[in-house]
């Protein structure tokens, strides 16, 4: 991609947080830091130089972000929501600023935070502005609903990514409001349920409508 914009600046900078953050606290954390959780409240612990991988994933996500449409055969789409993609990168670079940033407090302060609370409102927070950018997405093959017939329908694409993305938004908040549920498997299943009825539903559509199309 030709552009380089302040936004993509922004993102690419925001890319190299993680790694600014790691090398300010590096020596102060523990020899094994909390970098996973699961649903029961378990910690698994792991070597504090495994933070520097977590950390390298925000600059080598960010590259990919730029690069990959290049060898998308439908780039040219991209200059058609540009700012949505620059702001699609932003969101995921902030995201992955919040998991490194939860290792690190963690492994300073253990018990600080409330891991499924904080890990539910990031997800849902980067869920509903998916929804609320995705019907600006043009046909692409990085972002978006991509299956076999919104692939190869520009009118079934851009049905589905409207009523797609208010699917997701709506999701989004309903795992904000569940990451308030003081019960760790309800804060899962007001995430994880409302996303699956998003993805599986505009498929479904877009199956429905292409097949209509073609019959016209």
């Amino acid at each position: 991609m030709k552009k380089i914009t302040k936004g993509q600046v922004f993102a690419w900078l925001l890319a190299l947080v993680p790694l600014v953050l790691a090398a300010a606290v590096y020596s102060r954390l523990p020899e094994h830091i909390p970098m996973r959780w699961d649903f029961g409240g378990e910690v698994g612990y792991e070597p504090k130089w495994h933070l520097w991988i977590v950390a390298g994933l925000s600059p080598l996500i960010a590259v990919l972000f730029y690069v990959m449409p290049n060898f998308d055969p439908k780039k040219r789409n991209y200059d058609k929501f540009f700012g949505s993609y620059v702001g699609f990168q932003v969101i995921m670079m902030l995201f992955l600023i919040v998991m490194n940033g939860i290792c690190v407090v963690e492994g300073l302060h253990p018990g600080t935070l409330n891991i499924p609370m904080v890990v539910c409102l990031i997800v849902s927070l980067v869920i509903a502005y998916m929804g609320n950018i995705m019907p600006k997405f043009r046909m692409n093959w990085y972002c978006g609903i991509k299956n076999p017939w919104t692939m190869s329908s520009e009118a079934v694409w851009t049905r589905t990514h409207r009523v797609g993305g208010r699917m997701f938004f709506a999701a989004g908040l309903i795992g904000l409001l569940g990451a308030f549920i003081p019960n760790n498997v309800a804060r899962f299943v007001l995430l994880f349920a409302p996303v699956m009825a998003a993805a599986i539903i505009p498929t479904v559509l877009s199956y429905l409508w292409y097949r209509a199309e073609q019959q016209v």
